[in-house]
């Protein structure tokens, strides 16, 4: 019962992904700026999701004497990170606009921080690669 209501539950947002306009049947309109101040969230982290897609990109091509699998695992993070970024910035744009159309809170995310701490990571262990001279 718990993972038909989380399947419906999952089937109804990405319905809204891909139908925004029924996020208009919620609720009262907000003011126009909030919406707008949402939409530029939207698209801030869709560049953050093509940045880390372009990363990715970048270390499989211009660092071919990392070995191997240290290369392969930094781009698939990257990738994969990128992917997600992007799916979150879909759903967090939804979820926002449909709290101030009903005049909730906005929602509470933990992809921020875990996005940092990944991409902390993954700086801190190229910077040791580096030092090392592991990346000529």
């Amino acid at each position: 019962m718990i993972l038909t209501d989380g399947l419906r539950s999952l089937r109804a947002a990405v319905r809204l992904w891909v139908s925004p306009a029924r996020v208009h049947e919620e609720g009262a309109t907000p003011d126009y700026r909030f919406s707008l101040a949402n939409e530029r969230t939207f698209l801030a982290w869709l560049r953050t999701g093509l940045a880390l897609v372009g990363g990715g990109f970048a270390v499989d091509q211009f660092l071919p004497r990392l070995h191997e699998g240290l290369r392969l695992i930094f781009t698939v993070v990257l990738l994969v990170g990128g992917a997600l970024c992007a799916l979150r910035a879909v759903n967090h744009w939804v979820r926002c606009e449909r709290a101030m159309r009903r005049g909730e809170d906005l929602p509470v995310t933990r992809f921020p921080s875990a996005l940092a701490l990944g991409v902390g990571v993954l700086a801190v262990a190229m910077v040791v690669l580096v030092l090392l001279g592991r990346t000529d």
